[in-house]
């Protein structure tokens, strides 16, 4: 019930009382406020009625009786419709106040394990697995319960990990046996805590298909978690430098993973509006699923307020992937990005990572490290991972080399834009792989 229909109700409530104590006196026993000796309409008739009678005194008194008992009626009625109407009101108060504190004490008590996230807007998270059933929704936010979190990750057991690193460990967490969803494990201070809030207010609000996709959160005391959609394959700096040290990534996969990389990029800073400035490109934020696309993740650190050209925001970012713009002089744009997507470029090219150290307190960036010899076809396929150093065409090998070159400009005005990088791949990916190349057919048997 709002105000206004509370308002109705008693101006209506009010009329009703009012009726019913008029109509309790009898309108033909009041006394006309002038004396009826004559009559305007004919000024000559001095007696209007000749035959009536001198009224006696008691007739007079027994009048001015009756109209004190009318107005004694008149009185108790106001007085009774008056207390009525304060016990109306009264009442529709005190149930208003009461319902109320009720509906606040629900908000205190849903919000109680939500403060740290307060002010989120969250759109749809759990949409891709609607079947869990596994939290519970109110509005447009979905709370995974802890308890179902532990009961997935086997209390968050050893053999349930898939990595970790300075924002905490990440748990494969098993709800049935069709669903399997990444658990991330955050703990710290402010710092963490808006991170978090930062994460789960970018990622409700992108659904593209090369930027991760979050199926909900929970809080749980001081400890944070956020749960992804599952990626079998890892980062690419597990694919690059684990185990398997890249064997698994072909020229064309990697050809397909710059792809897909790039069209994140794109959707974040030519789509969304306002634009989203990821800040945090590296080989370990990008997510491989099991057909080896490639997306988006950790967007603790993403800005989403457009271009930014001041101190304002804290320096923040992984060494060797950071723009120089924005290391020595605060300044934040979308070619920032561009500049740390040319440095997983260059890992993708040659295998090595962003930062190696060369003698106990140096080290060297792979841009430093490369920038000499990729501009030199005659060396430019000795620093060409060994893994696939034979299965490129060279001249696909030169225009990547040469999108790299201009994607760690020192300048930013000098570095391309992300759609003009996203262009440029697109002829270098096979059809199959989502983009425009067309192998030839292998040749037959005879």
């Amino acid at each position: 019930m709002n105000l206004l229909t509370l308002f109705k109700l008693i101006c209506s409530l009010s009329f009703l009382v009012w009726s019913c104590s008029s109509a309790a006196i009898d309108p033909t026993h009041l006394s006309p406020p002038w004396p009826l000796t004559t009559d305007p309409v004919l000024p000559t008739q001095t007696q209007p009625f000749p035959h009536a009678k001198p009224q006696s005194s008691g007739g007079v008194y027994a009048s001015g009786k009756h109209n004190e008992d009318v107005s004694n009626k008149i009185l108790i009625a106001l007085i009774v419709s008056s207390t009525l109407l304060a016990a109306i009101v009264l009442f529709l108060s005190c149930f208003w106040i009461c319902k109320r504190r009720n509906f606040d004490k629900s908000n205190t008590d849903d919000e109680e394990n939500l403060e740290p996230a307060k002010g989120i807007s969250l759109g749809p998270i759990l949409g891709k697995v609607g079947s869990l059933r596994t939290g519970s929704r109110k509005g447009s936010v979905t709370v995974i319960e802890y308890k179902l979190l532990v009961a997935a990750t086997n209390n968050f057991g050893e053999d349930n990990v898939l990595g970790g690193g300075g924002g905490g460990r990440v748990y494969k967490a098993r709800f049935s046996d069709q669903n399997l969803a990444a658990v991330k494990k955050l703990q710290g201070g402010p710092e963490a805590a808006r991170e978090f809030e930062n994460e789960v207010s970018c990622l409700s609000k992108i659904n593209h298909q090369n930027v991760i996709s979050l199926l909900g959160y929970c809080i749980h005391g001081d400890t944070r978690f956020l749960v992804y959609e599952m990626m079998h394959n890892g980062s690419l700096e597990s694919q690059l430098q684990g185990p398997s040290r890249g064997s698994t990534l072909t020229w064309h996969l990697r050809m397909r993973v710059a792809l897909d990389v790039a069209r994140g990029l794109e959707y974040l800073h030519e789509r969304c509006n306002p634009p989203v400035i990821h800040r945090d490109i590296k080989s370990s934020n990008i997510l491989i699923d099991s057909n080896f696309n490639a997306k988006l993740s950790d967007f603790g650190l993403a800005v989403a307020n457009g271009i930014q050209n001041n101190k304002s925001i804290k320096l923040s970012g992984t060494l060797g992937y950071v723009a120089p713009e924005y290391l020595v002089d605060g300044k934040l744009t979308d070619k920032s990005d561009v500049y740390a997507f040319g440095v997983v470029l260059l890992e993708l090219l040659t295998g090595r990572k962003a930062v190696e150290s060369v003698a106990p307190s140096q080290c060297q960036s792979i841009v430093s490290w490369a920038m000499p010899q990729l501009a030199n076809r005659s060396k430019l396929p000795g620093i060409v991972d060994p893994v696939i150093r034979n299965m490129m065409d060279l001249k696909h090998l030169y225009q990547v080399a040469a999108v790299a070159v201009l994607c760690v400009q020192p300048e930013p005005s000098y570095r391309p834009l992300i759609t003009d990088v996203l262009h440029s791949f697109i002829p270098l990916v096979p059809v199959e792989l989502g983009g425009s190349l067309r192998l030839p057919d292998p040749p037959q048997s005879i």
